[in-house]
């Protein structure tokens, strides 16, 4: 009897995974981005979720796919062809995590990807490592237990298959317990939270069979449970927006002014939740890359540089935020600045496998670039919202205390504070508004809150200040 698997096409998943974690690994792609570009969003919503699962699992436990590889092969994976490699952690991945796939049909696969790939010479080896592999384990087994890790932080890494050199910074950052809550928040997949911009949004949501949950943090908030929210008209139609409950709070902290300033613009989340808390403002979006400032232009439908509609006047321009080319007061400035990403690894994976500690030391100095010119522009009186995404302390507080040394003029105001007059309006609804804080700063944990890790810090000028801007 021939027990060999019969010929058959590769499915239209793999292929797709396949492809997308090798421009990963080629182009410093984000997968997140290409999983949602034209090319893969148009496919059956069945092959793109598992092609998502594919992606996002390999890259979730690179590591710890890569050690099963190795006890296994012949040969230094760092002497692998990247598409043997990847084609490996594909197979291992549903070995280890899928149990409904036959060991049979991943192995096949990832043979017939390698052959796809033109690499047929490699086929022998991939298929003889796979079954090596699935005799020393079966399905779910052989995963670390993060429950049960140790509390050093190569024992934490090697559980959640983080680099070590990161998971020691949280541990010396914030404890065992919160580093543990980030890597294990890290390795499962995220909450998608949608902001509702119009009263009848959540309703016409509900209509189209998308299932929602109220906010973690935010009466404006509501959590996805199911559905795509993505192919819904209420979507389309600009009555909500995708947005993590954390970027939504950083975005309420901007508060209300008669101008404003975003100055890292792009995508534009922050832009449109400030728009819409101030429907009659006039807002300026600034945005490094043009093609990212055509991105913002597009969630702000109807607008151009010079447009006025019932929200007030919003324009966006292409501009680098260290030399805006412009010198205007503001009374609001949000600096939402570039960073390491490392509060939104649930999200982008890859963060932590190509991020490196002289990265961080490298966005700092940027980061204090943008900041410094960001407060130039600051009114007497006027705030500087200052944000990041990253968990790292080079890039939140070093960065506003080193640019508060060396301006007298501005003074740090008490994050708690802000959260205490949302709260008050009953725009933040978390019961624990004192653990969204560090010291005066905003700071939410990934895991320990129900969202991305956010920092942001406000900073205020004086009333009696001199400034050399001047209205437009």
């Amino acid at each position: 009897m021939n027990t060999k698997p019969s010929p058959r096409s590769l499915s239209p998943a793999r292929g797709a995974a396949f492809d997308i974690l090798l421009r990963v690994e080629r182009d410093s792609s984000y997968a997140s981005e290409l999983l949602h570009s034209r090319n893969y969003s148009a496919m059956a919503p069945l092959d793109h979720s598992l092609t998502t699962e594919l992606v996002m699992g390999v890259m979730r436990w690179r590591s710890l796919l890569d050690a099963k590889i190795s006890q296994s092969s012949s040969h230094l994976l760092s002497k692998l062809d990247q598409e043997v490699l990847i084609a490996l952690r594909l197979a291992v991945y549903q070995l280890l995590f899928l149990s409904r796939v036959p060991a049979r049909a991943a192995i096949h696969e990832s043979v017939e990807l390698v052959k796809r790939a033109r690499k047929r010479s490699a086929a022998p080896f991939v298929n003889a490592v796979l079954r090596k592999i699935t005799q020393d384990f079966s399905a779910n087994s052989g995963i670390p237990q993060l429950e049960s890790a140790q509390t050093s932080a190569e024992a934490l890494a090697d559980a959640s298959a983080h680099p070590p050199w990161l998971v020691d910074r949280w541990l010396r950052a914030y404890g065992f317990e919160a580093a543990r809550s980030i890597c294990r928040h890290n390795q499962s997949v995220p909450v998608s939270a949608v902001r509702l911009r119009s009263a009848d949004a959540e309703a016409s949501l509900r209509s189209e069979g998308i299932e929602l949950a109220p906010g973690a943090l935010l009466a404006s908030a509501r959590r996805v449970q199911s559905g795509d929210v993505t192919r819904t008209l209420a979507f389309k139609r600009g009555l909500c927006v995708i947005q993590d409950e954390a970027s939504q709070l950083v975005a309420a902290m901007v508060g209300t002014g008669q101008r404003i300033l975003d100055c890292c613009a792009a995508p534009g989340g922050k832009t449109l939740a400030v728009a819409d808390r101030n429907p009659s403002q006039e807002i300026l979006a600034a945005e490094l890359h043009p093609h990212r400032a055509r991105l913002v232009r597009s969630l702000l439908p109807g607008l151009d540089p010079a447009s006025i509609n019932s929200r007030g006047r919003i324009a966006v321009i292409a501009a680098d935020a260290r030399r805006l080319p412009f010198v205007v007061q503001f009374d609001r400035i949000l600096a939402d600045v570039p960073c390491s990403g490392t509060g939104t690894i649930s999200r982008h994976p890859e963060i932590k496998w190509r991020l490196t500690e002289e990265d961080i030391l490298d966005l700092q100095k940027r980061q204090l670039e943008i900041l410094r010119s960001a407060m130039a522009q600051a009114a007497p009186g006027g705030r500087v919202i200052y944000s990041t995404c990253s968990l790292e302390r080079e890039e939140n507080e070093e960065v506003v205390e080193q640019t508060l040394a060396d301006h007298k003029s501005f003074r740090l105001v008490d994050c708690g504070l802000e959260l205490e007059k949302l709260q008050k309006d009953q725009d933040l609804t978390y019961p624990d508004r004192t653990s969204l804080t560090r010291g005066r700063f905003l700071r939410t944990l990934p895991g320990v809150q129900a969202c991305d890790g956010f920092f942001a810090a406000i900073l205020e000028r004086s009333k009696e200040a001199k400034t050399a801007a001047k209205p437009p």
